[in-house]
């Protein structure tokens, strides 16, 4: 991969078993990464520092505003759902209507892998933060309750922070150091060893390991 290009836009296909030439039995997530088009060159010079702008995933002409479908022609490209910035050292060796596909990733063999969590709606201190809970035999009355959350008089108010009952998901969570297992570059897939934050068609970012 380009040492410029720090970042690629797909989607969660799904998991599935994968067994290598040895016959090991291996279990992978599938991503569909890729094509990502270059929509949009920012400069140092005009914007203070070096990005593409990057669009992933077709959308219907009629679903798009007309600003965004000016900002679209000008790059020759048609509608994407997914507009994303990637950093890069120098936007030179790139042109706007380039597009970067999955091969960019072939000398890669460790990921991180950026995404949505799946939504749980509103939950207990048990479910969102592991709580014990108390003793559920005789007739204690305190089960999954969250407890005491402050002291009395003094400070007389609830700390922020206080882990509490509340919305549990939908956060935006990085899973680091996963393993390249294969890259089909004809479908645009990608092969990991590991799990990928989100719900299958959820969108993700693939980048180059930070630390392996």
């Amino acid at each position: 991969m380009s040492e410029n290009v720090q970042t690629l836009i797909g989607k969660k296909v799904g998991q599935m078993t994968y067994f290598e030439e040895s016959g090991k039995a291996t279990h992978v997530t599938v991503l569909e990464v890729g094509p990502c088009v270059v929509i949009q060159k920012k400069t140092s010079e005009k914007e203070g520092y070096n990005a593409l702008q990057l669009g992933f995933a077709e959308k219907k002409e009629k679903h798009t505003t007309k600003s965004l479908q000016g900002h679209f022609k000008k790059s020759g490209a048609t509608p994407k759902r997914i507009l994303q910035e990637v950093r890069v050292a120098d936007t030179t060796p790139y042109q706007v209507g380039q597009t970067l596909t999955v091969e960019n990733l072939k000398d890669v063999s460790w990921v991180d892998v950026t995404g949505i969590t799946k939504g749980k709606g509103f939950q207990g201190g048990v479910r969102r933060h592991g709580f014990k809970g108390g003793r559920n035999t005789h007739g204690s009355m305190f089960h999954r309750a969250p407890g005491g959350i402050g002291a009395s008089s003094d400070p007389s108010r609830v700390f922020p922070g206080t882990r509490m009952p509340g919305h549990m998901g939908t956060d935006k969570n990085t899973v680091l150091n996963l393993k390249v297992v294969k890259i089909d570059a004809e479908n645009h897939l990608l092969f990991i060893n590991g799990a990928v934050p989100g719900a299958d068609g959820g969108i993700v970012t693939v980048r180059p390991s930070v630390k392996k």
